[in-house]
């Protein structure tokens, strides 16, 4: 029987839904050179009122912008262009350049939070818990919240199948009947799926 380790690490890029056109490329996005909150990559981001992405708080409740999957930017130690998958929250001469993806069709593998989730949930909608990057492996270490598996349309994610069905027998993440067993979403409330303004 497989084991599910604890070890969140964010929104992890996994392929994309069938059926819609391929826009499988990141988006260039912008974060201020004075925006302190870090970001590791498979960290969602959302607008801010200034038009640059940003780290989502801890109980989001607005609509993302996408998954954020790395930057660059001039160091200002350094003082030359550095290409990285975390955004620390300082050491930028200016704003930084980030990738994020924004594809609607786009989905990605997540851990839940604590208790396991169940293959009946399959077709519902999930928020998630952000975390604190890390620093040492770059990624993020937010996941998603069981506890909030609903109908609810405004809720950023829609669980599409469990892993357990597409990885290898034995794959850590795939004992459903244990918590941390992870979870395949894909985009439900993101900017480029609905139309409401930002």
């Amino acid at each position: 029987m497989a084991t599910n380790n604890n070890a969140p690490n964010g929104f992890q890029y996994f392929g994309r839904l069938e059926g819609g056109a391929p826009t499988a490329g990141l988006t260039r996005q912008f974060v201020s050179s004075g925006d302190t909150s870090a970001l590791g990559y498979g960290d969602p981001v959302q607008y801010n009122t200034s038009g640059y992405v940003t780290a989502v708080a801890s109980s989001p409740t607005t609509q993302l912008a996408g998954i954020f999957y790395g930057c660059d930017y001039v160091s200002t130690a350094l003082q030359k262009r550095v290409w990285l998958n975390y955004w620390a929250g300082s050491g930028a001469a200016g704003d930084v350049t980030v990738r994020v993806c924004t594809d609607p069709d786009a989905m990605c593998m997540a851990e839940p939070y604590n208790t396991a989730i169940s293959s009946t949930t399959i077709g519902l909608n999930i928020n998630y818990v952000s975390g604190t990057p890390n620093s040492t492996t770059q990624f993020s270490t937010a996941a998603v919240g069981q506890s909030t598996i609903s109908t609810t349309s405004t809720l950023p994610f829609r669980i599409i199948e469990m892993y357990s069905q597409v990885a290898p027998p034995g794959t850590n993440g795939t004992n459903n009947t244990a918590a941390f067993n992870r979870v395949i979403v894909a985009p439900n409330n993101w900017d480029r799926r609905v139309i409401t303004a930002i």
